[in-house]
């Protein structure tokens, strides 16, 4: 049987505005000898390929954690049972123990985390579009929830995945 041929479609390609923060962001952090580790919900995995595509990223990404469930997000980073009863997964507290965990649980210096609702729908009563980011580093923590509005899942996505490279280049400047 003859294997289907790889589309070059299929891999969505970086931008020239993606592929220049992405630079800068792995310029910035392989200077300081630093790494980074993403924690993915929504993206499932779109932020670490991002960076990924950058030539020479080896030396300053450690690790992305995709956790698309609930437990996976409490077996692979440590969120809270009680933090998601409490909050849902769609908040800046998970955001915040994922971001948390993939620090703890990574050689990383600086981690991402996003977690949020691409659509179509809501879930547990959060609106198409609304996403909950995570950062933590040396200094701690920070979240902060951005809603996009019913843009459509592809694009609330892509701006989820731009978003986050804009937190992690202003984290790492």
């Amino acid at each position: 049987m003859d294997k289907p041929e790889l589309n070059p479609d299929d891999k969505p390609e970086l931008t020239p505005k993606e592929l220049s923060k992405g630079e800068e962001i792995l310029t910035t952090i392989g200077d300081r000898g630093l790494m980074i580790a993403t924690a993915e919900s929504l993206t499932g995995g779109l932020i670490i390929s991002k960076l990924t595509d950058v030539e020479g990223c080896s030396n300053c990404i450690d690790r992305g954690f995709v956790t698309y469930s609930a437990e996976a997000k409490q077996e692979m980073l440590g969120v809270k049972e009680e933090t998601i009863e409490a909050h849902g997964t769609v908040s800046e507290e998970v955001a915040a123990e994922m971001a948390s965990g993939a620090l703890e649980r990574s050689r990383a210096h600086v981690a991402i985390a996003v977690t949020g609702v691409a659509g179509p729908g809501t879930v547990e009563g959060k609106p198409e579009g609304r996403v909950c980011f995570g950062l933590a580093d040396k200094d701690g923590v920070r979240t902060e929830t951005v809603d996009f509005g019913p843009l459509g899942r592809d694009q609330v996505r892509a701006e989820t995945v731009n978003h986050a490279l804009n937190m992690l280049l202003e984290a790492v400047k």
